[in-house]
């Protein structure tokens, strides 16, 4: 499913992502070890069963990733110019092996491009929940996007 054109977006507008993802041992590990992020919360299943969660900890960045490549596929495939930054990113609950997650997206901000007249700004909330309806991270992502037949 393609994304949609700046001109097709309406501030307001909200989505929910498919599929959801739940969250594997293996993509905890791979993600920490390609990135170098060699937190003990992370890695070490007896550090982590003395922290004050009592079990792993997925790599926040592994989370904040996920909720980009969820939403991609609704909201910027083959429309994308740039993605211009991330803002306030929090993660109010931990994600936990196991946890499924699903993304939902809404338009907060859009207006037009002053220096490039067939595109536009787009800032989206992005909020990923997990299976017992916490919010395990939500952020702003603001995009450049192709204005339909620019």
């Amino acid at each position: 499913m393609p994304g949609r054109f700046f001109d097709e977006w309406n501030v307001g507008d909200r989505l929910v992502h498919q599929p959801s993802r739940t969250v594997t041992e293996t993509d905890n590990l791979m993600f920490s070890a390609m990135t170098h992020n060699m937190q003990p919360l992370h890695l070490d299943a007896e550090a982590a069963k003395a922290s004050e969660f009592g079990q792993i900890l997925v790599n926040s960045t592994f989370t904040f990733s996920l909720a980009v490549g969820l939403s991609i596929a609704d909201t910027t495939v083959g429309t994308l110019v740039a993605n211009l930054g991330f803002d306030k990113v929090v993660t109010p609950k931990p994600t936990f092996i196991g946890d499924t997650l699903t993304c939902s997206s809404e338009v907060v901000e859009m207006r037009e491009s002053k220096s490039r007249p067939t595109q536009g700004i787009v800032v989206f909330k992005h909020e990923l929940t997990n299976q017992r309806g916490e919010t395990a991270l939500s952020m702003l992502r603001t995009v450049l996007l192709k204005k339909k037949g620019a």
